[in-house]
């Protein structure tokens, strides 16, 4: 089982993750599917959400937690920056400068 370093950076979460995926079996998923499998994490934090703000929702859905679903998603980012071999500290800080260019209201 892989372990997750105290006080890892991002590189250490990517590389973590693609030691469980490699574990579980999660590396054979082709990109697309890692992205529907995202979307659907993304549909369970909306409903998190909901329900946290007092929204209705299906009373026989499970309930959901905003932090499961944040984490789920951020481990399918990793995912998906990794089948890319997309280096996630490096596109943030390149796509902040882009950022810090543009023009804010």
């Amino acid at each position: 089982m892989p372990v997750l370093k105290n006080n890892p950076e991002l590189k250490d979460y990517q590389n973590y993750v693609a030691g469980l995926e490699n574990e579980r079996g999660f590396d054979r998923p082709t990109t697309i599917d890692k992205c529907l499998l995202l979307g659907e994490e993304v549909g369970e934090l909306f409903k998190a959400v909901r329900k946290t703000e007092g929204l209705s929702v299906d009373t026989h859905s499970q309930t959901m937690d905003i932090g499961d679903e944040l984490a789920d998603i951020f481990i399918y980012i990793c995912a998906l920056a990794n089948r890319k071999n997309i280096d996630l500290e490096t596109a943030f800080r390149a796509k902040e400068e882009k950022n810090k260019k543009r023009t804010w209201k």
